[in-house]
């Protein structure tokens, strides 16, 4: 019992898993792993891996497969399990949900967690190194990770002071519409391109009634923006962000020194 619980601790499990074995091996080019060989409690058994609701089955889908999860120390470790196929009434045929990860997930919830973790507080280098995978994986894993999160949290409760800029990527051939709570520091919004269909896209998803809540605006002089505010949010206060107003007084001393 004691080494069930352990290694229940160690691949980062709950009581759902069932772990039937632990073996060591070895992948294609010598280097050590660790595989667990585990599958869903009865209970759990038999659900979509879409809705989590119980279906009659269907195939046993492309047999066993693995799950990446936290390494051990320097060795790889997997969750291998069979994968078979229920008819779900609403995404027919479907591979069941497993208690170790998300649905079309290649890598165990505790994997995803950490490189989500470490893609917001390190940089891109680190995360590929230490988690040893591609940078175009995070991407995926994070996606899963915010698909979860936000059905948990309301980003748009008590807007009140809000900031709105654009960030150019791809050597200023592409740009991010992004939005801030003042109040909180917190991104709450963005999205590719930097025009009035982009920032309406915001205000859509934000609601008439909490746009009427905002009082203060910052940004740039940006017609677009300044256009799509007056439009949806009317009352509230235009403000200059400092990085802005910076810019603009030390461009206008720039002319009147060259002037002198």
């Amino acid at each position: 019992m004691r080494n069930v619980r352990l290694w229940r601790a160690l691949l980062g499990v709950d009581r759902r898993t069932v772990i039937e074995d632990i073996e060591f091996a070895e992948d294609g080019d010598g280097a050590e792993l660790v595989v667990a060989r585990v599958r869903s409690r009865s209970g759990m058994s038999g659900r979509c891996g879409r809705c989590q609701r119980k279906a009659p089955w269907y195939d046993r889908g492309e047999g066993p497969r693995r799950w990446r999860g936290l390494d051990l120390g320097t060795i790889r470790v997997f969750l291998e399990a069979e994968a078979p196929r229920v008819n779900c009434p609403a995404h027919g045929p479907t591979v069941v949900m497993v208690p170790w990860a998300r649905h079309h997930a290649g890598h165990t919830f505790a994997f995803d967690d950490t490189v989500a973790w470490l893609a917001v507080a390190c940089s891109k280098t680190a995360v590929c190194e230490l988690m040893r995978i591609a940078w175009r994986t995070v991407g995926a894993v994070v996606a899963r990770v915010w698909a979860d999160t936000e059905k948990t949290v309301d980003r748009f409760a008590n807007l009140r002071r809000i900031g709105i800029d654009e960030i150019a990527y791809k050597r200023h051939h592409k740009y991010l519409t992004v939005v801030v709570d003042h109040d909180s520091g917190h991104l709450i919004w963005a999205a590719p391109g930097r025009d009035t269909a982009t920032l309406r896209r915001f205000f859509d998803a934000l609601g008439a009634d909490r746009a009427a809540q905002i009082t203060h605006v910052s940004a740039d002089a940006a017609d677009w923006i300044a256009d799509v505010v007056a439009e949806r949010c009317p009352a509230a206060i235009r403000c200059a962000d400092p990085f802005h107003v910076v810019a603009w007084a030390t461009e206008a001393l720039d002319a009147e020194r060259r002037r002198a």
